[in-house]
């Protein structure tokens, strides 16, 4: 006899091994699929790009098509506009960022020349600064060491602009015929087509205009700084509209570089003119256009948008600090289409009506 009898006289149950409560293997699957993202990095965060690229192209390729033009001239007209972008930008990008890496130690000790004047100004003034502090602040290697980094990044990912283009190409080559490849999967139901179908719409339209109000903002430092005679108008815009796919924090970050760098060319007083100049650039499209033309907001609790910042920067480096938004919305639509984590999705959204 295998059986046993409960306590009491109740009814048989047979001697098993422990149930592991369904948490844990949540919390183990977890730890290991965001393991193996951040051992994959260097692969995933270019096919995350060729993705991002593929989802805000899409919606011309469609528009292309409903003027009219054949699928195939469409895919074959954004293919060109797509290359003629990647090599135009690839070439003024990486000739900015080779001369701005052979000036860094121009730049590193004409900065610190500036900081000494300003703390020696501020001496003068009555306002005394400790030894240490003084000795920490100027200090630009430091500064100048996030700088070169950061450019060495920005050189690698142009390095790899090919690839990405190409993973791009053949996700766009499937997106006609994707949605029926989704339809006949099997266990998918109609409702749960529609859902995935008004989510993925959702994140296409997030991600279009926030394109374009990145763009708009580029193009507006660049030609404000190129007014202002600053060195490098055009790369700091290039940064500004990259950066600012990054919520909140993304403009203030983007503005340090051109500051600095005024404070270098010109002294303070020009330095302040372009903090403003980013200050009033921000609040115009971050503050009253976006909100107008985009309508809603992300759905996505302010918490929830810190934490994914923070986490993708994490997993995929600065890039996934980029695309931190996008993915997680599509987490919270992937948590939304399931009964068991359909909680989680709420907790995870903005206020409750």
């Amino acid at each position: 006899m295998n059986k046993l009898s409960e306590p009491g006289g109740g009814r048989p149950y047979k001697r098993g091994r422990p149930r592991v409560p369904t948490f844990l293997m949540s919390a183990a699957a977890f730890v290991v699929v965001v393991a193996g993202m951040k051992a994959a990095s260097p692969i995933l965060v270019q096919i995350l790009l060729a993705v991002f690229i593929a989802v805000i192209t899409t919606p011309l390729f469609f528009s292309l098509c409903r003027l009219g033009i054949r699928p195939a001239l469409a895919f074959l007209i954004l293919i060109i506009g797509l290359v003629v972008i990647s090599v135009v930008g690839v070439s003024v990008i990486g000739s900015s960022v080779a001369q701005f890496s052979r000036n860094v130690p121009f730049y590193q000790e004409q900065l610190q020349g500036s900081v000494g004047e300003l703390l020696a100004w501020l001496k003068q003034k009555g306002l005394d600064t400790p030894d240490e502090f003084t000795a920490q602040f100027l200090n630009m290697r430091n500064i100048m060491l996030v700088v070169t980094n950061s450019l060495g990044a920005i050189s690698g990912l142009l390095g790899k602009a090919f690839i990405i283009l190409l993973i791009a190409i053949f996700i766009l080559f499937e997106a006609a015929i994707l949605p029926s490849k989704v339809r006949a999967m099997p266990g998918l139901t109609e409702t749960n087509y529609k859902r995935l179908e008004e989510a993925v719409a959702n994140v296409r339209q997030y991600m279009g205009m926030k394109t374009l109000m990145c763009l708009l903002t580029g193009v507006l430092v660049s030609a404000l700084l190129a007014i202002m005679r600053l060195d490098y108008a055009i790369l700091l815009g290039v940064l500004a509209f990259l950066l600012n796919y990054v919520p909140n924090i993304g403009s203030f970050i983007a503005a340090v570089p051109g500051v600095l760098l005024a404070l270098i060319q010109y002294g303070p007083g020009r330095a302040g003119g372009v903090a403003v100049a980013y200050v009033a650039i921000n609040v115009l499209v971050g503050n009253i256009l976006e909100p107008r033309l985009m309508g809603r907001s992300l759905g996505l609790s302010p918490v929830i948008i810190v934490i994914s910042l923070i986490f993708w920067g994490w997993v995929l480096g600065p890039i996934g600090m980029l695309l931190s938004v996008p993915l997680t919305m599509t987490v919270k639509i992937g948590l939304e289409g399931l009964d068991e984590t359909r909680g989680i999705a709420v907790l995870m959204g903005g206020p409750v009506a």
